[in-house]
């Protein structure tokens, strides 16, 4: 069955009309055999007129298949770091042809969509980013069933924050486990929107940490989001998860899993622990972020705005991060859901006992909230400030300042890393 004309169209019209347009540059050396297949599959794209036949689409499909098998065992012959930016676009040129030929062929346009999510994940921008366009494209063509994913579950409740996080979810309605209590002499001080000025004298160069209130009321986040939304607006991407209760557990892993899956299997049934934690999250879908703002606070930092990097981290009550550091200045914005955060200034590093090993250097061995003291007694000279960030707060991290994570209910926040 052929890919109806108007979708085909509208996806056509995403890419140079001209062979020559289309150029295939690649930052860095590959194989001469490799860019002949790029070739060809660039020549079987531009060269039907129209939709091409189903003949073509097959030959495409099994083109994109090879590319991106072949890019795939370059990608994992070693560490990340050193995988080449060239061969990091070749498998994002394998799932552009892979997902086109899904289309050019009619097939359903779920495989179309994951294919071009791999690439965002896993490839590098080609052609003006072109995967990222094209699945919007895709996504706003499917079903409005497949859009969302499977149905979730069937207890009808809040995140904690009630009009602020959204609309009403299908979550889970166990009992949640205790809050942990935060001593006024360990509270963290609270500022109201403080001028750039105030706050740059008084907590940025002078590196402590602060929670701010009212600095993010006027999100679009604070209303819209939700479990909810997300299955909306995302439910049929595919996105890394952790699973686990804390990466430095034994049984820590990644997987790839679309988010309704996700939502399904770890926030609504929580047959397990898992965490979605992802750099790239709001490249992958621009949607989401349009609807948060970078900070002011970050204009007193040394570099461009393009320099900024945002994390998302959602996931169900229960989820922690161990006591560690990040080599950048960050703000923590907490959009629904409640964190306990326990914070120590890098002076106590040596009674924070440090992992050892190259990989965890940056984090604690210690348990913060059940320490053994008898292998790690320095620990109890080390003093903290606390607190519980509540939605619409956001809280200031100063670089190499070691803290604690615990989320009390299903948590959706926002982080930003400056220099």
């Amino acid at each position: 069955m052929a890919a109806p004309a108007g979708l085909w169209a509208e996806v056509r019209a995403l890419l140079p009309g001209a062979e020559q347009g289309l150029t295939l540059a690649l930052s860095g050396d590959v194989e001469d055999c490799v860019r002949l297949l790029l070739q060809r599959a660039r020549g079987l794209l531009c060269g039907a007129a129209g939709r091409p036949c189903a003949a073509t689409a097959a030959q495409l499909r099994r083109l994109g298949d090879v590319l991106r098998d072949y890019s795939w065992e370059k990608l994992n012959a070693g560490p990340w770091r050193e995988v080449g930016k060239a061969w990091r676009q070749v498998y994002a040129y394998g799932c552009l042809f892979g997902a086109l030929a899904e289309v050019a062929a009619g097939r359903p346009l779920a495989p179309a969509v994951r294919l071009c999510d791999m690439g965002l994940l896993m490839g590098a921008s080609v052609l003006d980013n072109v995967l990222a366009r094209l699945v919007r494209v895709l996504q706003a063509h499917l079903p409005r069933a497949e859009r969302r994913g499977p149905a979730a579950g069937t207890a009808e409740v809040r995140p904690w924050g009630g009009p602020a996080a959204g609309t009403a979810e299908r979550v889970r309605t166990d009992h949640p486990s205790p809050v942990p209590v935060v001593q006024l002499e360990d509270a963290l001080p609270h500022l109201q929107c403080p001028s750039l000025e105030h706050f740059r004298d008084n907590y940025l160069i002078p590196q402590k940490p602060v929670v701010l209130e009212g600095i993010m009321d006027h999100w679009p986040c604070m209303k819209k989001w939700s479990v909810d939304y997300f299955c909306q607006v995302a439910g049929c991407r595919t996105v890394p998860v952790e699973v686990g209760t804390q990466y430095t557990d034994e049984e820590w892993s990644q997987k790839l899993m679309t988010v309704s899956d996700f939502i399904n299997q770890y926030i609504v049934n929580k047959n397990s622990m898992g965490y979605l934690a992802q750099h790239q999250l709001f490249d992958q879908i621009p949607e989401l972020k349009e609807d948060i703002s970078i900070p002011d606070y970050c204009c007193l930092g040394e570099g461009e705005e393009d320099d900024i990097t945002i994390n998302a981290w959602f996931g169900p009550e229960g989820t922690i991060s161990p006591l560690h550091q990040d080599p950048q200045q960050n703000f923590l914005a907490q959009v629904f859901g409640r964190k306990y955060i326990r914070l120590y200034s890098p002076q106590d590093s040596e009674n924070l006992y440090p992992h050892e090993s190259q990989i965890l250097h940056n984090t604690s061995q210690v348990d913060v909230e059940d320490p053994d003291l008898v292998k790690f007694p320095n620990f109890r000279k080390a003093a903290f400030q606390s607190c519980i960030l509540m939605p619409g707060q956001v809280l200031f991290i100063p670089v190499k300042y070691w803290h604690y994570v615990k989320s009390l209910d299903i948590s959706f926040s926002v982080s930003f890393w400056w220099s």
